[in-house]
């Protein structure tokens, strides 16, 4: 039943240090003791709608990078080693209304700082992510927030094309990356909708960017519709020819990210970018653009895009 959100400290899988944030209908539980990062999401008593690393998930403290799974915030463009500094070690973390804030140590290399400020409603199946970049150093730096959420295996995510009509000039671009192939069995490029399917049995990657003024992505699995819902700023400039979502898929997961613009931050500076997220029960798999129309388009409830 909900109507409140409880928060409260839970052991997870060897992390001892985990907050599970529930309203009594979902459930999110954050790592503190790594991160920062958001291991589980889904319904009270189902399946974790994200991807878990088994042979990582529960450990601390290694001078590697690890994925661990879940939820987490890089920033943009991705590059060695600035992408990939360890975040291994614990994090703070603060109660907020319906919510909590996730605060790391700054980053040793690029001086910045991650947060991840999360507040779940009280009456819905809804949870607002706040992403949060610090320069502390003393010089400014180009980046952009970004969001990724690693996706349960067996399901298929979807994007709907930029529809708006320019005539005879070109209305939308998209981002490949050397790995992608146009061929991909998994994909599906429709006329007003991409659908990509993960599939275990399918190992070379795959990866698209591209602007996404419709402003959602969602990810349906075990007849759970994931959305998530942003703005993409239409004047604005994004990484990666102009992606504010991507989406990357490989044997073992797939990957939904959302970015916000690329940002001169300086030194002192704090960007944000904002994910609204919604879980939908008993949502059957969309295996055509007329039934993404009548199944999912519904729950997403209409456009996010804004014009700065």
């Amino acid at each position: 039943m909900m109507g409140k959100v409880v928060v409260k400290k839970v052991p997870y899988k060897g992390w001892q240090n985990c907050i599970s944030l529930s309203n009594g209908s979902i459930e999110l539980i954050a790592v503190t003791d790594v991160g920062p990062r958001i291991i589980r999401f889904g319904f009270v008593g189902q399946p974790n709608i994200f991807y878990e690393i088994e042979d990582e998930v529960g450990t601390v403290g290694s001078d590697d990078y690890k994925l661990y799974g879940g939820h987490r915030l890089w920033h943009s463009p991705e590059s060695m080693p600035r992408t990939y500094v360890p975040d291994n070690s614990p994090v703070q973390w603060e109660e907020i209304e319906n919510g909590i804030i996730l605060r790391q140590e700054i980053e040793h290399w690029t001086h910045i700082r991650k947060e991840l400020i999360i507040r779940l409603s009280c009456d819905t199946n809804e949870v607002c992510v706040r992403h949060r970049l610090t320069n502390t150093g003393a010089w400014p730096v180009e980046l952009a927030p970004w969001a990724v959420s690693m996706m349960a295996p067996g399901g298929t995510a979807y994007l709907r094309k930029n529809l708006k009509d320019t005539g005879l000039a070109p209305n939308q671009s998209l981002a490949l990356w050397p790995y992608t192939r146009l061929d991909d069995p998994r994909v599906v490029w429709g006329r007003k909708y991409i659908m990509i399917r993960q599939d275990p049995a399918v190992v070379h990657p795959f990866k698209i960017g591209m602007p996404n003024p419709s402003g959602w992505v969602a990810y349906l699995n075990f007849d759970t519709l994931f959305i998530k819902r942003y703005i993409h700023h239409e004047e604005a400039r994004y990484p990666d020819f102009g992606s504010s979502c991507e989406i990357y898929t490989n044997q073992n997961t797939l990957e939904l990210g959302t970015l916000g613009p690329l940002t001169m931050l300086n030194p002192g500076s704090t960007c944000d970018h904002t994910e609204d997220w919604s879980l939908h029960a008993n949502v059957l798999e969309s295996v055509n653009e007329k039934e993404i129309e009548s199944k999912i388009l519904p729950l997403i409830g209409g456009d996010v895009a804004k014009n700065p």
